[in-house]
């Protein structure tokens, strides 16, 4: 049955995997907590080290965000939308932080009419076609 499944959208990934670098005794520590049981794995520990550090500088990331006027969180682009931008004649400036996803069936042609900018902090999630089409405007 799972043949007659349809996909009307694909699922985007709520995370991103980073690759760090760490010194082999800071290494042996994360270790020894996670055998000692105060963390069920690393990733636990490093995910909250850095929940950690951002609560505490939540106050700069908040006035940072409002300075630089950025959409926070997910911040979907569909063809309609861009079909609306360009019968208004205007052109969007994106600016998010955390994950801006342009749909699948955007054509290229319409990205690039409708699309001036794009700064993501996060991730920027968009067919192959689209990120080739805006490389001069990603930033």
């Amino acid at each position: 049955m799972a043949s007659d499944v349809i996909e009307f959208r694909p699922r985007v990934p709520d995370t991103e995997k980073i690759t760090i670098n760490l010194g082999y005794v800071d290494l042996g520590q994360i270790d020894l907590l996670v055998r000692e049981g105060f963390y069920s794995n690393r990733t636990d520990l490093i995910r909250t080290a850095i929940r950690r550090e951002l609560d505490r500088h939540g106050e700069a990331v908040k006035q940072s965000v409002a300075r630089h006027q950025l959409d926070l969180g997910l911040r979907h682009y569909t063809r309609a939308d861009l079909e609306k931008v360009k019968a208004a004649g205007e052109q969007l400036h994106i600016q998010v932080l955390g994950l801006a996803v342009i749909a699948a069936d955007v054509p290229p042609e319409l990205a690039r009419e409708t699309i001036a900018s794009i700064h993501v902090l996060g991730a920027l999630s968009a067919p192959a076609a689209v990120k080739t089409a805006l490389a001069d405007r990603i930033r």
